[in-house]
């Protein structure tokens, strides 16, 4: 029985309903929470960078119990082994066989938290089941039920212990989204929603599931992106390869990131097409992360968003976009 097939109003209407969920346990997050939720419903996986304590775990937490998924946590340690993440076979003395152990990954919304504390080896393990949807062990292959995103949290500011995601495997992420400081108002609401509560934890009853995730995921290949607007991406990511101050520009990659997340946004506003502003909105998160700055750039603190910014701002915007003048086939 196949999933119902949604129209990208009632994806737009859903998706309302799931952010206001997360916003009564998240306070004034709004644009980082839209970002988060359009790498999901773009199929993708989300990198939390950001300072301790500003909610990037309950974040995650919270979607979870919103979109009606299966949720699992993973606190990256030096000394955590690639099979305590893709899990392992175990001696079975009554039957005398091997059985497979299905480790955390086995979930649809995968917390790896702090994934700059574990060895390249265990990262990379992860980002092999996050790039193919499956898990090796011993030569068999497992495969992982969709859906299946994994929010990964850093860091940035410490270094002491810590192995940096090489930029190839940053490029996996679909996009990596910031909190940042709350405002004055913000942060005193969180202290009265937690006496209000009464107690550490936060749950929010579930607004879809599994299913309907998958089927709202599916809504988003109805979102018509028109040639014009393609060619604005293209542009956009060219942009950054001929920045001065950029080492290495972003690949394709980067250009099929901004397509599926202007797509995911569109879908967010309920639209079945691509507009300008779906685009530039999810330029920088899409972008930052898939630059490498010269090392002279670097040592002066300058932040890839900041130069991703600067470098796509004189593109031209496309006079079109209101409507699109073509269907794909």
């Amino acid at each position: 029985m196949g999933n119902p097939a949604l129209t990208t109003t009632e994806v737009g209407q859903l998706a309302e309903r799931v952010l206001n969920a997360v916003g009564e346990v998240i306070v004034g997050k709004r644009d980082s929470l839209e970002l988060v939720l359009a790498g999901i419903l773009a199929g993708g996986h989300i990198l939390l960078e950001d300072l301790p304590g500003l909610g990037k775990t309950l974040t995650a937490r919270t979607f979870a119990q919103a979109l009606g998924v299966e949720f699992r946590r993973i606190q990256f340690t030096p000394d955590l082994l690639p099979a305590d993440v893709t899990g392992s076979l175990l001696y079975d003395q009554r039957s005398h066989d091997f059985t497979f152990r299905r480790g955390p990954v086995f979930t649809n919304l995968l917390l790896a938290d702090e994934i700059n504390r574990t060895p390249p080896k265990t990262q990379a393990a992860l980002l092999e089941a996050m790039q193919e949807k499956q898990v090796s062990v011993e030569g068999t292959t497992y495969e992982l039920t969709a859906p299946f995103h994994v929010l990964a949290t850093a860091n940035p500011i410490e270094y002491e212990g810590t192995y940096p995601l090489p930029e190839a495997q940053l490029d996996r992420f679909l996009l990596r989204v910031s909190f940042g400081y709350p405002e004055a108002d913000e942060e005193l609401d969180v202290l009265r929603r937690r006496m209000a509560r009464k107690r550490e934890e936060a749950e929010i009853p579930a607004v879809v599931d599994a299913p309907t995730l998958l089927a709202m995921q599916q809504a988003l290949e109805d979102v018509v992106v028109e040639e014009s607007i393609g060619r604005y991406i293209v542009q956009l990511v060219a942009a950054t390869r001929n920045e001065g101050r950029v080492l290495v520009g972003a690949s394709p990659r980067g250009s099929l990131a901004l397509m599926l997340l202007a797509r995911a946004k569109a879908a967010l506003a309920g639209r079945d097409f691509v507009v300008p502003e779906d685009v530039k909105d999810v330029a920088v998160p899409a972008l930052a992360h898939r630059i490498t700055l010269r090392p002279e750039v670097w040592l002066q603190r300058v932040e890839p968003g900041d130069v991703v910014r600067e470098a796509i701002a004189p593109v031209p915007v496309p006079a079109s976009g209101a409507l699109p003048s073509y269907q794909t086939p």
